[in-house]
């Protein structure tokens, strides 16, 4: 018998001790960042600016900005660099080695180098960075459905809002042409939209599973761009 431990959905449950010792690791790669590019260009609009690192763990994390369009009236912040390295997926689930993600921000986000400054602002970005990192450092992988609480509490993101777990799912918003980047044969990348939900809905889902939270987010039309303050659904 597994001792696997499983939410009340039946789906496994990951605890990842951020305290285990790792040494510092030099990014490697980078081999794909051009083919990201074209194709957030292709799809989504032109990228203005590129966020870079400077001093990189494991992968090179790049953040590409595409301004509110008036096809897209929003922010889009997408990741490069995550997919230079294969994540560790379960026996079965090969085709999901590779994946990049993304985050939707209104209009009057404020974005520039000065703005991030500001942990109101930042935490997107910062999130962005933390779990295109996260599936390399715990030798583990990220898709579609799953939650990562900021701590075991789901802390708040920031003081300005109550916001404390990330869901990932492909975005409702961007074309359905955006989610997939298909490198070369042994190479798919997928792009994840992160979706901010409360302490409740992570309960919520954790119970009922991601498809019992998204028949909550469509009761109460959640959108997929990000809202510091909208109704917790699961309140």
């Amino acid at each position: 018998m597994s001792d696997q431990e499983t939410s009340g959905s039946g789906a496994p449950i990951y605890r990842y001790n951020p305290d285990q010792e790792r040494p510092f690791e030099y990014a490697s790669g980078g081999d794909n960042i051009e083919l990201i590019s074209s194709h957030i260009e292709q799809h989504v609009g032109p990228v203005d600016m590129v966020f870079h690192e400077l001093i990189s763990d494991l992968v090179h994390i790049d953040v590409h900005w595409v301004k509110p369009s008036a096809d897209y009236p929003f922010h889009t912040l997408v990741t490069s660099g995550m997919s230079d390295r294969p994540m560790h997926v379960p026996e079965g689930f090969e085709a999901h080695r590779y994946a990049e993600l993304c985050i939707l921000l209104p209009a009057d986000w404020p974005i520039s180098e000065e703005a991030f400054k500001d942990e109101n602002n930042y935490w997107p970005v910062r999130w962005l960075k933390l779990l295109s990192r996260f599936p390399h450092e715990y030798k583990t992988w990220l898709a579609w459905g799953h939650t990562i609480p900021n701590g075991e509490a789901a802390h708040p993101m920031a003081d300005n809002t109550e916001l404390g777990c990330m869901l990932l799912l492909p975005s409702i918003n961007l074309p359905n042409d955006f989610h997939e980047l298909v490198v070369n044969e042994e190479q798919t990348i997928r792009f994840y939209c992160l979706y901010p939900i409360y302490k409740e809905e992570l309960d919520y889902k954790l119970e009922h599973g991601a498809e019992g939270l998204l028949d909550k987010f469509e009761e109460f039309d959640i959108p997929n761009v990000v809202d510091i303050h909208r109704v917790n659904t699961c309140a």
